[in-house]
């Protein structure tokens, strides 16, 4: 009697209809039913939102206490919360970003996303609509993180317009981290290690950067590293939008370069990464 054959992994299921016959207008009424599939999700389950609400109440309340009075100087911890919070907007894009990985992940393991590539929808649409997604939460998790600076003496001076310019700008660098991001769940193979190599790689760019201190207090081999850090770009970026202080075009022109770089990059690569996993 013969043993029966292992069973072999199933390929993705393919599309029902050929996805390059889907129109530009057909691709965005899916992206916003994805969307909103996604949207309904979080209300059923609040606490999807747990992170976006208490990370940045978390952050800002540690290091304005923790290490304000140090860092800020003669200003004390009212300085160093006009410092931090425009920093502490990229932490928060990182963040958001880096839960994404592990979600589309979670998604492929349980099986749902093998449900939206046997449906005549565009591959891009999945992702897109997560992508939108998370941009939310991200505006909601800075639009908290202002909330709570507010409270604890962060002040724009009037700079509104800046303000608004800075949190697009971490938006927009924050999708294209997204897109990093999606590309690292859909690439490793298990959650601890897309967390793992998120920590190993995030780690030095976050302290090696100008998001908690002043660059110019750190030894000369870190501040070289410091001047092609994205994230230094970024908080620099959104420290002069917001405040009206310090150097704007140069931090902002990099920081839309490195977006539009990392995008151009890993989008496509993850929609074909997505196409094909199996």
């Amino acid at each position: 009697m013969t043993s029966a054959p292992a069973l072999a992994r199933p390929a993705p299921p393919a599309a029902v209809v050929d996805e390059r016959r889907i129109g530009l207008r057909a691709r965005a009424r899916h992206t916003g039913a994805l969307a909103r599939r996604s949207v309904l999700q979080i209300r059923q389950n609040p606490t999807a939102m747990t992170d976006a609400l208490l990370t940045p109440i978390v952050l800002t309340v540690l290091f304005v206490f923790v290490f304000g009075g140090s860092i800020g100087g003669d200003g004390g911890r009212a300085q160093y919360t006009a410092f931090l919070v425009p920093g502490l907007m990229v932490i928060l894009g990182l963040t958001i970003a880096m839960a994404v990985g592990v979600g589309v992940h979670d998604d492929f393991r349980t099986g749902v996303m093998d449900r939206f590539r046997a449906m005549p929808i565009g591959r891009s649409s999945v992702l897109v609509a997560k992508l939108v997604v998370e941009t939310g939460r991200m505006l909601v998790a800075i639009t908290v993180l202002l909330a709570v600076g507010a409270l604890l003496g962060f002040d724009v001076a009037g700079h509104w317009p800046g303000l608004l310019a800075a949190v697009g700008l971490t938006a927009v660098f924050g999708t294209s981290l997204v897109w990093s991001f999606m590309l690292l769940g859909l690439t490793l193979r298990t959650a601890q290690a897309i967390q793992g190599l998120s920590v190993l790689v995030l780690t030095p760019l976050e302290f090696g950067s100008s998001i908690f201190v002043p660059t110019s207090t750190m030894p000369d081999w870190l501040h070289t590293f410091t001047r092609f850090n994205p994230l230094t770009h970024m908080a620099d970026a959104a420290r002069g939008l917001a405040l009206g202080e310090g150097p704007v075009a140069g931090p902002v022109f990099w920081t839309l370069v490195w977006s539009v770089g990392l995008t151009a990059l890993t989008a496509p690569v993850a929609v074909a990464k997505f196409r094909t996993k199996t």
